[in-house]
């Protein structure tokens, strides 16, 4: 857009909002110099992940672009973290929707705000705007939700298909090690106590988890899909297809009035500085928003279609995220009509005939399968699925004889029969190549036992029959003329779920995939403006970031270990002088016939500086299980100059719930 008209700004580091409970929140607010004189609406991002360092690059990028444009932009640290006061117990607590909602009547009552207030945020920002919205703070008029979830227990990092994530524990790990951290010392001269006493207060959060193998009413909280219709606010949803979060887009559009869905081929990122590319004019989109909805300028934003997605022309398997070619849809609907293909016998996806299929998958299978909780670093996309297939049960279509756009959510139901009371079935859709390569599409994984349900699962029945669904992820992906469609099967997909605990067979007897195909985009049927942002953050780099990861086998003890590590690098803020810096260590072992021989092991180090004074902390958990419990141990570490100033050890031992 023309840069006429745009306001000066001022940008302040550390405005105080106290809570009622006389906690005081610190805020960094980006605002026209003038909004005194002439007042502007408010958009609000609420987050546990540190202002002051943690969100910098994003924030420095797209905050002063919209101040500028007639908004104040305010990003606050929620209790227990960054520059602010007080304790954070768990994620999206009532305590933190309540502060929300109290920041959100505190930014309305200013001189310098209009009264209209937005919400905005990417995944934990993403949720609990929705949260909020769903609590109904009169000022709130609408929210930008990126890369986020309706659903806590069916689609977030905990259980996906009533299976336990791996991410429950990687995540665990990562907020442990993110809200360990102290206030910057410039910013707080009481910085040591309140370190001392975030330390002895953080809580570790996989213990927690793991008392809720159920979807019960922890995880119903919280869950703006247990009733949509208390979110009044205007809702902008977007995501990607490289992300773990993929269904809540559609969810969204579909059960909310007014809704609009963005989706494209992104990892965990705001869509103007995404991967895999094409991004897209994030920040031009969000002021059509914020200016309808929060200023009651006419934009057009209400005539948007319902949903614009990307449709991914079919590409090579790759772990890495290189740009994707493509086509942008628009439609009403976020999916196509179903198409229905039955498994057939020998292996024929579309074909006929009575089968019987033992699938009896190691409990390595799945390694293909990258990481789930994607966010633009290394290798960490799915591989050529061969390398699954192989401990797979596979169904192939013929060569399809003209491309087709695969929009929505495919299902697969299977009739099979189970040799354990609990077991777990993974899921594939694969386009394969000509030359044999298979990139994966979409996938879905089920606890046999939460078939019928994740409230009240039950085990299977031994040896007889029983029919299942699996609803994959939500997709939008061009199969080639030529190319061909295949449905995978397997009984073990690690790392990505912990297995089950005992390893069992299944014999598939029957099955349809209900494939959602939608017409061929000729081409482009919307067309987005090009990424604008501001000059971003000035840092002087200390430490380059990298990324590792290692694959190894030990031949003599036949386990399998995979390593990642995740070097964030180190810098120095060059306006204000903080550093920063962190490393995060990921270890999964098991053996491919022994699910019990399963561990994982994260080891984090987050480090905080200013001259002559370096803080860090270093955070350890471990997580291992045998038939009928889990355990999990962890350790906090604190260092002043090097010097251990606090340590916690904790453990746990949690029942498997059917898990």
């Amino acid at each position: 857009m023309s840069e006429q008209g745009l306001r000066e700004i001022v940008d302040l580091p550390d405005v105080g909002i106290v809570m009622s409970d006389g906690v005081r929140l610190s805020a960094r607010v980006w605002m026209p110099v003038d909004a005194g004189e002439h007042p502007v609406p408010a958009v609000l991002e609420h987050l546990p992940y540190r202002k002051r360092d943690g969100t910098c690059r994003r924030d420095e990028i797209s905050h002063p672009w919209m101040a500028a444009r007639g908004y104040a932009m305010v990003r606050v640290d929620m209790r227990g973290n960054g520059d602010s006061y007080g304790h954070m117990d768990d994620e999206y607590t009532a305590q933190e929707l309540a502060d929300a909602c109290e920041v959100i009547n505190w930014l309305a009552a200013q001189d310098w705000c209009t009264g209209n207030v937005g919400m905005q945020g990417i995944s934990w920002g993403g949720f609990n705007c929705l949260q909020t919205a769903a609590l109904q703070p009169t000022p709130l008029k609408a929210v930008i939700s990126i890369c986020s979830t309706v659903d806590r227990f069916a689609d977030d990092i905990h259980y996906k298909g009533g299976c336990l994530l791996n991410e429950n524990l990687a995540w665990s790990s990562t907020m442990w090690a993110y809200s360990s951290r102290p206030p910057d010392p410039a910013l707080r001269a009481d910085w040591r106590e309140i370190w001392m006493e975030r330390l002895a207060r953080e809580p570790f959060l996989i213990a927690n988890w793991l008392q809720h193998q159920r979807r019960d009413a922890f995880w119903q909280h919280g869950s703006v899909c247990e009733d949509y219709s208390r979110i009044k606010a205007k809702v902008l949803a977007i995501g990607g297809w490289a992300d773990g979060y993929k269904n809540a887009v559609p969810a969204l559009v579909e059960n909310i009035d007014g809704a609009k869905g963005i989706t494209g081929p992104w990892v965990h990122l705001y869509p103007h500085i995404a991967v895999p590319e094409p991004r897209i004019g994030f920040l031009q989109e969000a002021k059509r928003w914020w200016d309808t909805w929060l200023k009651g300028i006419e934009t057009g934003v209400e005539s948007d279609p319902a949903f614009r997605g990307y449709v991914m022309a079919g590409y090579r398997p790759s772990r890495f995220n290189a740009p994707r070619a493509g086509v942008w849809i628009a439609d009403e609907a976020t999916g196509g009509a179903l198409r229905t293909l039955p498994l057939g016998a020998a292996g024929k996806l579309g074909g006929a005939g009575a089968f019987e299929v033992p699938i009896a998958s190691p409990q390595s299978c799945g390694l293909a399968g990258g990481e789930y909780y994607a966010i633009g670093r290394g290798p960490e996309l799915s591989a050529d699925q061969r390398e699954d297939d192989v401990y797979s049960a596979v169904w192939t279509g013929e060569a399809l004889t003209a491309a087709v756009d695969v929009v929505g959510r495919p299902k697969l139901r299977l009739t099979l029969r189970s040799d354990t009371p609990q077991g777990q079935i993974c899921v594939r859709l694969n386009h394969v190549h000509p030359d044999g390569a298979s990139t994966r599409m979409s996938f879905a994984v089920l606890n046999l036992t939460h078939r019928k349900s994740s409230a009240s699962p039950e085990p299977m029945p031994v040896g007889e029959a029983v029919e299942i669904e699996l609803v994959l992820d939500h997709m939008a992906y061009r199969v080639p003329a030529g190319h061909k469609v295949a449905v995978a099967v397997s009984t073990a997909y690690w790392p990505l779920i912990w297995p089950a605990p005992e390893a069992g067979a299944v014999t598939v007897t029957g099955g349809v995939l209900h494939l959602p195909e939608r017409g061929l985009a000729a081409t482009d049927e919307w067309r987005f403006e090009e990424p604008e942002g501001a000059a971003g953050w000035q840092t002087e780099e200390l430490r380059a970031p990298r990324n590792e990861k290692h694959e190894v086998t030990d031949h003599e003890t036949g386990l399998i270990t995979l390593t990642i590590t995740d070097d964030f690098g180190k810098r120095r803020d060059v306006a204000h002088g903080l550093v920063s810096g962190g490393v995060s260590r990921e270890t999964w072992v098991i053996h491919p016939d022994d699910p019990l021989s399963a561990l994982g092991r994260t080891h984090w180090t987050e480090e905080t500086e200013r001259a002559g004074l370096a803080l860090r902390t270093e955070t350890f958990a471990e997580m291992t299980s045998d038939a009928t419990n889990f355990y999990v141990t962890g350790r906090l570490e604190a260092y002043e100059n090097d010097v251990l100033v606090y340590a916690r050890d904790v453990q746990d031992q949690v029942k498997r719930d059917m898990m």
